[in-house]
């Protein structure tokens, strides 16, 4: 009863829409493709495949927690179905597997990797478009490796909230529909140091056009498979870019450029409301250009260019913030080359890098024209940049308040912004009150800002927010992510009721802890 009163406070009254078997399910992907013949099975490799149908694997007592309205309306959904999105039950029309890719991990080639614990129902046609519903922790596949296939409920609760979070800052995203937990532990080594431990057990339910990787195409071109290669890229240009062409280098090139920048804008999107994805390999580079794995992610506190979420890159910082742009265009030249055995003239496929370069370059002069109020770019806000963000490094200041601070500034005084500094008595004032004088200037006293407003969040999901949710959860109450999902709904607005509580920086008692200064691959 009282996990119903309190997911009553913040669920929506349900409009109505279908269950999940009354969608139009399809199964374009396993019609098309090749796949492997045998169903389900232990993990093993599976050489010419891009598939492999497998079953969710039962769990004790899957209980709905948390469902996106927005996302059930998108798809006419009525919630429930706790029995299907928590792997129990598969209904007519559905056809579940686990896709097949491999992957660059960390800058080096891992081979086969694939849905070790991720599992398509199917693609649902909702008469606008097809989606495709996807769930994550369902059990173990053909591609678990030495896993279980499972996730836990922190993982999970983090995967939802982000998810429609990112959606509403803007950010190209999946989308995730649901979360069910499992009524049985996983067992999980939360730090890697050898202390394993039962945790909760949750599935999410995550809605994308398709959850096709860069890592898709790789696995196949690096293993000399030219023709299963060459099926995947007229399946996916056919079904995801018909604007385009597979069958010559000029759609190929015009079908990777489009590809090369979409994946700049997403990134660009990243760095403007201080995102840091923790794990960008190549097999969690959405051919979409769309957020995906939402793992070890964060977004920065204090501002840190050399900040990583994920324990696991803390020696080397290859995914760090500051670096983000530049291991996009990495894992775009490694689809490329992935690419580049169907090409008649790979050396074309160059001018695909540069399309990503240049889209970088000026969705990033976008991002500070915006952030900053300015009318236009111009080659002198260079130099007020730089100075910028060097100041923001002088002291512990929060990116977020910082910026909202700034986007509501009357005059330039560094008393505006306060708030933004750890610590207000070591504020470096003359070098803050020298930058403001230069941005008023080049502003002319009126900053834009309506725009400014529009781009630089009040709220974000910062990881100690979604902690508070976790312990609330471990505890069986959705209450505190139910309140962030409302709140993230809107991370722009004002919001004054939550401000006392959300628009805060980091907490002490968050400074070290795990899940909100460091987190793991464990899920």
């Amino acid at each position: 009863m009282k996990n119903q009163v309190q997911e009553s406070t913040w669920f929506e009254e349900d409009v109505g829409g279908n269950t999940l078997a009354e969608l139009d399910w399809k199964n374009f992907f396993l019609l098309e493709t090749p796949g492997d013949e045998e169903i389900g099975g232990l993990p093993r490799q599976v050489p010419g495949a891009c598939w492999s149908r497998v079953l969710p694997t039962s769990v004790p007592t899957p209980q709905l927690r948390l469902w996106s309205d927005e996302v059930g309306e998108l798809l006419n959904l009525q919630r429930g179905d706790e029995l299907i999105l928590g792997g129990n039950q598969v209904v007519e029309g559905m056809d579940p597997y686990a896709q097949r890719y491999g992957g660059h991990q960390f800058g080096n080639w891992a081979n086969q990797l694939g849905d070790g614990r991720a599992i398509t129902l199917g693609e649902v046609d909702t008469g606008s478009e097809i989606l495709e519903l996807q769930l994550k922790g369902p059990g173990i596949t053909p591609y678990s490796r030495f896993a279980d296939g499972k996730a836990v409920l922190r993982s999970s609760i983090r995967e939802f909230l982000c998810s429609e979070s990112m959606h509403h800052l803007g950010v190209p995203t999946t989308r995730a529909l649901s979360m069910v937990t499992t009524g049985e532990d996983v067992v999980r080594d939360i730090m890697y140091d050898g202390n394993p431990a039962p945790e909760p057990g949750a599935i999410v339910c995550r809605v994308a056009p398709s959850f096709l990787r860069f890592g898709s195409f790789q696995i196949h071109a690096l293993n000399g498979d030219r023709e299963t290669l060459r099926t995947l890229v007229d399946y996916t240009i056919r079904h995801h870019f018909p604007e385009h062409s597979s069958s010559t280098d000029d759609g190929l090139i015009a079908w990777l450029n489009q590809v090369a920048e979409e994946t700049a804008i997403m990134i660009s999107h990243w760095m403007r409301v201080g995102f840091v994805h923790g794990v960008m390999n190549t097999d969690n580079m959405s051919i979409h250009g769309l957020t995906i794995d939402y793992g070890p992610y964060g977004w920065i506190e204090n501002f840190e260019p050399n900040w990583t979420p994920n324990t696991t890159d803390l020696r080397t910082r290859r995914y760090r913030f500051s670096n983000q742009a530049q291991i996009g265009a990495w894992n775009v030249a490694r689809l490329l080359e992935s690419i580049s055995p169907l090409m008649e003239d790979a050396e074309r496929l160059y001018a695909c890098l540069e399309t990503y370069y240049t889209t970088y370059e000026q969705q990033n002069n976008t991002m500070w024209v915006n952030k900053l109020g300015l009318d236009e770019f111009q080659e002198s806000d260079v130099e007020l940049i730089q100075e910028l963000t060097k100041n923001l490094q002088l002291v512990e200041t929060d990116m977020t308040i910082f910026f909202r601070l700034l986007s509501s500034m009357e005059e330039p005084s560094i008393d505006h912004l306060q708030f933004a500094f750890y610590a207000e008595t070591a504020i470096p004032k003359e070098e803050w009150n020298q930058w403001l004088e230069s941005w008023w200037e080049r502003v002319e006293g009126n900053p834009n800002r309506t725009i400014m407003l529009s781009v630089n969040p009040k709220y974000v999901l910062r990881n100690w927010m979604a902690q508070l949710a976790i312990d609330a959860a471990e505890k069986d109450d959705y209450s505190v992510a139910g309140e962030l999902y409302e709140l993230l709904k809107d991370p722009y607005g004002e919001q004054p009721q939550h401000e006392e509580k959300w628009f805060q920086k980091r907490p002490e008692w968050a400074r070290h802890r795990v899940g909100c200064s460091m987190l793991s691959c464990s899920s």
